[in-house]
């Protein structure tokens, strides 16, 4: 009898292991990128900031009052905010990321402001949701109408 030992085959993964691991790293993935991996971007955020770092102080004019047509807005995409006059002489002003994945606000358009990225639509006169997925109205944006001019509070 030989005392010596057989060398132990090395194992390798069923193919259906391989391939359901691959699958559930692409799911996985796809879902962090989309932002579905985190219960984070389903909650809104309290109060709008006052921008990204990257754009004008607090008290620094926005715009002119007249740049911000009546029914409509205007982004203002530097500070991350959106101006809307619901009705003449009535100024709101918003945060300008999407409550639903973060996707900057592109445009203003028939009494909704709208996100580009999944359709979400939000109410002009106070952000509500008009049109989903996304979870929470946008947060409202301190801002000061003094003349003729809009300003960051």
């Amino acid at each position: 009898m030989s005392t010596e030992s057989q060398p132990v085959p090395a194992q390798v993964p069923a193919r259906r292991t391989v391939i359901a691991c691959v699958g559930a790293a692409g799911l996985a993935a796809a879902l962090t990128a989309c932002g579905g991996g985190s219960d984070s971007a389903a909650k809104a955020p309290d109060a709008a900031p006052a921008g990204d770092g990257g754009g004008k102080d607090a008290g620094s004019v926005l715009g002119k009052t007249s740049d911000i047509p009546q029914g409509g807005g205007k982004i203002f995409a530097k500070e991350g905010v959106v101006v809307t006059q619901p009705v003449a002489g009535q100024f709101k002003a918003f945060s300008a990321k999407c409550t639903h994945q973060g996707c900057a606000v592109s445009s203003v358009t028939d009494g909704t402001i709208n996100c580009p990225c999944h359709g979400s639509k939000f109410d002009v006169t106070d952000g509500s949701v008009k049109a989903g997925p996304a979870p929470a109205p946008l947060p409202a944006a301190a801002i000061s109408v003094e003349g003729g001019s809009i300003k960051l509070a």
